[in-house]
């Protein structure tokens, strides 16, 4: 008969967030790098907080509208009601017959599609947290401020004013990147002149606002969990202006008064939401909205292609315009550079981060 006692139980080794994560940024696989290593359960850091899984079901019935703009020249003053009705209330619309190529719409998602499923030491290449050299790989801008993490990967580049050099964007994509940079460009103006002469005000009053402009391309794949996480935290756009190209997958939606909206995949069109800025220099004419992409359950990844829409200068001083405040209805909001606007928005996780409150009188 042995006389050896038992061994004691082993500890459990403390879960320490903070090495996971670390050590997931650190694969410079992202996302999708987890999927193809065949995981069933998501690492506990993308697991979120009850309140935001909880919210997960809420839905409201509301569509987000959609505007034809083959009708400027016919029914310009029609278009221009349909885009500040939409702009003043719920902050989001579709565009449709916008004069973007179909051809150019599906080359432009396939190339995102394939840079994200290209072999991981090709992707690797350019996964770096900095932007200084104007193009990143990344899993989750706010990887390690946020309380989770979301089931995303994004590759950014940036546009303009100073456009990274052609050669450090992918090759993958680099063709499509390029084109669709000038289609944004002009239906963005098309789209600000539109807002401005909403307001009362000349069409080429928001012409600024389209010269900075940063592209994100998201990659949402197969989430084996999807009722523990997000694709994409509830946010507000910080820029003036975002022009968004989805897939058909879906999973895009906006916060209304109703609750939840689905943004739902309309073919050919576009679909274009008001940021902080755009709110704070209407002086609350326009509103910003927070919106969210929910995990990705379908058995195909989602795909959409975003550019931000900004303006250059970062030192000039922004608030509600001059022609927007009177005695009965003064500014809303200080006076502040679009680089105290933007290191703001940066300070802290995506999750329900809105910049008015923060520069609000």
């Amino acid at each position: 008969m042995s006389t050896t006692s038992p061994s004691p139980p082993v500890s459990a080794v403390p879960y320490d967030r903070a090495e996971a994560v670390k050590q997931f940024d650190n694969t410079k696989l992202g996302v999708k790098g987890l999927i193809d290593s065949g995981i069933k359960t998501i690492p506990s850091f993308f697991v979120h907080p009850p309140e935001t899984l909880s919210d997960l079901n809420s839905r409201s019935q509301s569509n987000i509208p959609t505007v034809d703009l083959s009708t400027i020249s016919s029914s310009r003053a029609t278009v221009v009601d349909h885009i500040r009705r939409a702009a003043s209330t719920v902050g989001f619309f579709q565009v449709i017959n916008h004069g973007i190529p179909p051809e150019l719409l599906h080359r432009t998602l396939a190339a995102m599609k394939a840079f994200h499923e290209q072999p991981p030491e090709q992707r690797s290449q350019v996964y770096r947290r900095e932007m200084g050299r104007g193009v990143s790989y990344i899993s989750n801008v706010d990887l390690f401020q946020s309380k989770a993490a979301s089931w995303r990967d994004t590759l950014q580049i940036r546009l303009g004013p100073v456009a990274a050099d052609r050669e450090e964007v992918p090759e993958v994509c680099r063709e499509e990147v390029l084109e669709w940079d000038k289609e944004v460009v002009r239906v963005g103006e098309v789209l600000l002149g539109l807002l401005s002469e909403g307001l009362g005000l000349g069409a080429e009053r928001f012409r600024e606002l389209v010269e900075g402009r940063v592209m994100v391309g998201h990659y949402y794949p197969f989430c084996p969990q999807p009722d523990l996480t997000v694709g994409l935290n509830s946010h507000a756009d910080p820029g003036a202006l975002t022009v968004l190209l989805q897939d058909h997958v879906g999973g895009l939606q906006v916060r209304s008064k109703e609750g939840w909206v689905d943004v739902n995949p309309v073919p050919g069109a576009l679909v274009i939401n008001i940021g902080d800025l755009l709110q704070i220099i209407s002086n609350e004419e326009y509103k910003s909205a927070y919106h969210r992409v929910l995990a990705n359950s379908s058995g195909e990844p989602r795909v959409s292609v975003a550019v931000f829409l900004n303006p250059s200068n970062r030192e000039k001083l922004f608030g509600p315009l001059p022609e927007l405040t009177s005695a009965e209805k003064p500014a809303l909001y200080r006076n502040f550079t679009f680089n105290e606007f933007m290191t703001r928005f940066f300070k802290k996780e995506l999750d329900g981060k809105s910049l008015t409150n923060f520069f609000r009188i």
